[in-house]
């Protein structure tokens, strides 16, 4: 059972145990990756939010930047990445 947290995304995922030495180091892994992943998350999301609620031009690059960063790492697909920067353009057009 996972111990109730301020934030969720801080919680350890994983609910068993690992009995070998590998899968042990596997779990080290997942958890250090995990904690480059949420940040890299943390970082695009609030550079879109920024951008969105500033309606800043001379931001995109950055939020650009950002999103590329967390497509290349994984942390969300090709779509989203492309829908992402569309959106952000978009709106930023606008105002």
């Amino acid at each position: 059972m996972i111990p109730p947290c301020a934030n969720v995304r801080d919680t350890v995922v994983s609910h068993v145990m690992a009995n070998t030495s590998s899968a042990k180091k596997a779990n080290r892994v997942e958890l250090r990756r995990r904690v480059f992943n949420v940040r890299r998350a943390k970082q695009m999301k609030d550079a879109v939010k920024e951008i969105l609620k500033s309606g800043d031009a001379r931001k995109i690059p950055l939020t650009y930047k950002a999103i590329d960063k967390a497509l290349k790492r994984g942390v969300i697909k090709k779509n989203t990445a492309a829908r992402m920067k569309s959106r952000v353009a978009r709106r930023v057009a606008v105002k």
